[in-house]
C-alpha cells in the first residue's frame, strides 16, 4: 500500500532516514475464534479518554479554552488536522476548527471579542466568523509544545484539507452559506497557509478550485493536482490542475472524475451492488465551467455531463502514487465505503487522461467499521481511519485497515464525540490525533512496527 520513501516524502517535507523498514510487514493474527489484525486487543485505558494496544500511549497536548501563545484561547470542534515538519526537530500542527456562526457564543471570551482585517468574514458587529485554523509548534526531541496561535480565521465549517508538498495546508470549509444580513461574503471555499506562518495570516479564498460542500484535500507530489472530496449524499470527486506547479491562486481548472463508458455511474451501492468490491474501473475527467457555483450546482452539472457520484467523499490521502478517500455512508448498509484511486503517469501538461479507482472497502458490520472520516496511512502501510458516527449511543473508534482491506480495531474514543485530523509526524514515530468536541489534540506512540 505505501513504502517508506513515498511515506516520508507524503508526511512532510522533511525525511528522518533509517527510521522505518522498508518492507511492508504482514499483519499478525492472534489465535482465537475472532483473529486480531492489527496490533492487538486494546486495553482499558485507567484515564477513561482512549483506549490503545498495549504498548501505546497518549499524551494531551492542547485543550479547548487553553491560553495559547497570542492570548487567545482554543477554540473548539478541532477537525482536520496536517502535520509539516519546519525543521529537523519541529512540527507544525495545523488543525482546522469546524465552527459556525452560531458557535461563537460557545466560543472563549477572546474569540468572541476578536475583530482582525485579516479575517475573510465577520458578523454585522465586526466579529470574526470563528471558523478557521490554530497552529502547534511542537518539538519531536523534547516532545514538548513550543508555541500555539490562531492561524486562519474568518471562515465557516472548517472541515477537513490537506497538506502540500511545498510546506502549507489548504484549510476547506464544508459550507456553502451566502452573504446574508449576518454574513457579508460567500463561502464553500478553500484556504491556503503556509506552515511557517506565525500568526493570523489574511485568508484569501481559492475561487477556481471550485464552491462546494468542501471536505478534504491531498496533492500528488509529482504533478501538483490537487484531489479533492465533496461530503453531499449525491457528491463527485474532484481534481483541480493548476496552471504552475505550487501557485494554486495562479489558477487552473477543475474537473471531476467518470467511470470510462458507464455516464452517471452510481458507486453509492444504496440499491445496487454496481461497484464491486477490489475490481478497477478505468476513469476520465470531465471539465467544468464557472467553478465558483454561485447556485450550489457544481455537483448537479457534473453528474449530468457524466460524472460519478459517490456517498459523502471525506477524509483523502495520498499514498504510493495512488490515493485512497473514505464515502462515509456508502454501501449497501451505509456504513461506508473506502475507494483507492490510481492516477495515469502522466506530466501535469498531458494529463487529461484518467487512471482508475476500486472500491477497497464497503463495511458490512458496524462493529468493524462505522461512518469513515478523516484517515491517514501507518509507516507500515495499514490505514487509519476516523470514525464519524452519531447515533444515540456514540461509540467511535479509530479503525485500521490492513493492505488487504480488512478492518481492525487501534482505539477506541471513551467520549460522545469523535476522532478527527489523524496525521503522522515526518519521521512516522508519533500519530498526532484531535478529538473533536471539547477540542483536544493528542500525540500517540508506540509499536508501531509490530505488524
Amino acid at each position: 500500500m505505501l513504502d517508506r520513501r513515498l511515506f516520508l516524502k507524503s508526511a512532510g517535507t522533511l525525511a528522518f532516514s533509517g527510521l522505518l523498514s522498508s518492507t511492508l510487514l504482514q499483519t499478525k493474527s492472534i489465535a482465537s475464534s475472532n483473529p486480531i489484525r492489527g496490533y492487538g486487543p486494546l486495553q482499558l485505558d485507567p484515564k477513561g479518554l482512549l483506549d490503545l494496544p498495549k504498548g501505546f500511549k497518549y499524551r494531551v497536548l492542547s485543550s479547548f479554552d487553553d491560553v495559547m501563545s497570542d492570548g487567545f484561547h482554543v477554540p473548539d470542534k478541532a477537525d482536520g488536522m496536517g502535520c509539516i515538519a519546519l525543521s529537523e526537530k519541529k512540527v507544525a500542527l495545523i488543525r482546522n476548527h469546524e465552527l459556525n456562526p452560531n458557535d461563537l457564543f460557545r466560543q472563549p471570551k477572546s474569540m468572541q471579542e476578536l475583530k482582525s482585517k485579516f479575517a475573510y468574514d465577520s458578523d454585522a458587529n465586526g466579529i470574526a466568523l470563528p471558523g478557521g485554523t490554530s497552529t502547534i509548534i511542537y518539538n519531536m526531541v523534547t516532545e514538548q509544545v513550543e508555541q500555539q496561535y490562531l492561524s486562519l480565521i474568518g471562515t465557516i465549517r472548517n472541515c477537513s484539507g490537506g497538506i502540500t508538498p511545498w510546506g502549507s495546508w489548504l484549510s476547506c470549509e464544508e459550507s456553502v452559506v451566502t452573504s446574508n444580513g449576518d454574513i457579508k461574503r460567500d463561502h464553500g471555499y478553500i484556504f491556503e497557509e503556509p506552515a511557517n506562518a506565525k500568526e493570523i495570516i489574511e485568508a484569501i479564498p481559492l475561487k477556481e478550485m471550485g464552491r462546494f460542500n468542501h471536505e478534504s484535500a491531498c496533492v500528488d507530489p509529482s504533478t501538483g493536482i490537487v484531489y479533492l472530496t465533496e461530503d453531499r449524499g449525491d457528491s463527485l470527486f474532484y481534481r483541480y490542475i493548476p496552471n504552475v506547479y505550487g501557485k494554486l491562486a495562479s489558477g487552473g481548472r477543475l474537473e471531476a472524475l467518470a467511470i470510462k463508458g458507464m455516464p452517471k455511474f452510481d458507486s453509492r451501492n444504496w440499491k445496487n451492488s454496481n461497484m464491486k468490491r477490489a475490481k478497477w474501473f478505468e476513469t476520465e475527467w470531465i471539465q467544468l465551467e464557472e467553478p465558483e457555483s454561485p447556485n450550489d450546482d457544481l455537483r448537479k452539472r457534473g453528474y449530468e455531463l457524466g460524472a460519478t457520484l459517490f456517498a459523502r467523499g471525506e477524509g483523502i490521502y495520498w499514498a504510493d502514487n495512488e490515493l485512497y478517500f473514505t464515502c462515509t455512508n456508502g454501501g449497501k448498509k451505509q456504513l461506508g465505503q473506502i475507494m483507492r484511486y490510481q492516477p495515469q503517469n502522466a506530466s501535469i501538461a498531458t494529463q487529461n487522461q484518467g487512471g482508475r479507482i476500486q472500491l477497497f472497502l464497503e463495511s458490512t458490520d458496524a462493529s468493524e467499521y462505522n461512518y469513515g472520516d478523516n484517515l491517514t496511512v501507518t509507516p507500515q502501510g495499514h490505514l487509519l481511519v476516523c470514525e464519524d458516527q452519531y447515533t444515540e449511543l456514540v461509540d467511535n473508534h479509530l479503525r485500521g485497515v490492513t493492505p488487504q482491506g480488512e478492518p481492525y480495531d487501534f482505539a477506541k474514543l471513551n467520549r460522545q464525540t469523535e476522532l478527527a485530523g489523524a496525521c503522522f509526524s515526518p519521521c512516522g514515530t508519533t500519530l498526532f490525533v484531535n478529538i473533536y468536541s471539547p477540542s483536544m489534540t493528542l500525540a500517540i506512540t508506540g509499536p508501531w512496527s509490530m505488524v
